[in-house]
């Protein structure tokens, strides 16, 4: 039975190596993963084992869920009883046909239809119940050690977020500490343009152009909004299920009013913290491809 590994986020990038030692042969599953934005199988398995490839298909789907998964299953002969005889009577007629077009002794003969499709037929018609479950057991296994990379990668991803969504709520504070400034910047760069202007001006009029304008480059809701995304932000982040989907779109909504507040900041050391809060976001849109 698998264990089940639901806390916090998870990473796609991950490996699992699992070898069988059966009785004739050694045998190596093998499972590795990386980021991709849908679930992507490569599933490559001996012939003899061909008939349970769908089955080792649902079951990665189910377990992995998402990434580029390659799935290998590799034989390693002990050198035990062979598992194939020689096809007497297919290369007796292989020779009998030679015969019709080669001018040579038997054992050239021989030595040519041995080498031909079908000189050999295996013992065993069907795969053995045992050594599948033998297998079977190897997959699973290796399924939980890909899983316990992935939560192992997932711990590191989650230190990363929780650091620069920190950075980015510090600067965030920067700027309200600044907007003050910045609204009363602005208040006295229009006045010193009309006085530059030297003509007299209606002051209710230009109180009431001033209070227009200013409220124009008013960003309370943006950085309201910028707080809420990034507890948002934390709050999934935290969450039983990893769904890197979903943090994706917060990034977006976090992008969007970083945007914004930069597009209205009109002051020099506003737009120098907004550019900064980008960087991080950034990093965290690239780390978060990577997110299951």
């Amino acid at each position: 039975m698998l264990k089940f590994y639901y806390q916090m986020i998870h990473s796609m990038t991950g490996y699992g190596k699992t070898v069988l030692q059966l009785p004739t042969k050694k045998i190596t599953i093998e499972l590795k993963s990386l980021n991709s934005k849908n679930l992507d199988l490569n599933v490559r398995v001996p012939g003899y084992y061909r008939e349970k490839e769908l089955y080792i298909r649902k079951q990665l789907a189910t377990e992995l869920v998402r990434g580029k998964i390659d799935f290998s299953i590799y034989i390693e002969d002990n050198g035990g009883e062979s598992s194939s005889k020689i096809n007497e009577q297919m290369v007796k007629e292989y020779m009998n046909q030679l015969r019709n077009i080669v001018d040579s002794d038997e054992i050239e003969l021989l030595k040519m239809a041995i080498r031909l499709p079908d000189s050999f037929k295996s013992q065993r018609e069907e795969l053995e119940e045992q050594e599948w479950k033998q297998i079977e057991n190897g997959i699973l296994e290796t399924i939980e050690k890909i899983n316990e990379y992935r939560i192992d990668e997932g711990k590191a991803l989650h230190a990363d977020f929780v650091l620069r969504i920190s950075i980015i709520e510090i600067l965030l504070e920067r700027i309200i500490e600044l907007d003050p400034l910045r609204i009363q910047q602005v208040k006295e760069k229009l006045r010193k343009s009309i006085a530059e202007l030297e003509t007299k001006i209606d002051e209710n009029r230009f109180e009431q152009e001033l209070i227009y304008y200013i409220e124009k480059l008013d960003i309370t809701e943006e950085k309201v909004r910028l707080k809420n995304h990034l507890e948002y932000f934390i709050k999934e982040l935290n969450e039983d299920v990893s769904n890197g989907k979903k943090l994706a779109f917060i990034t977006q909504e976090i992008g969007r009013e970083i945007n914004t507040i930069g597009s209205k900041s009109n002051l020099a050391n506003m737009q120098k913290l907004v550019v900064q809060m980008k960087d991080e976001l950034e990093k965290i849109k690239e780390q978060n491809l990577n997110v299951l």
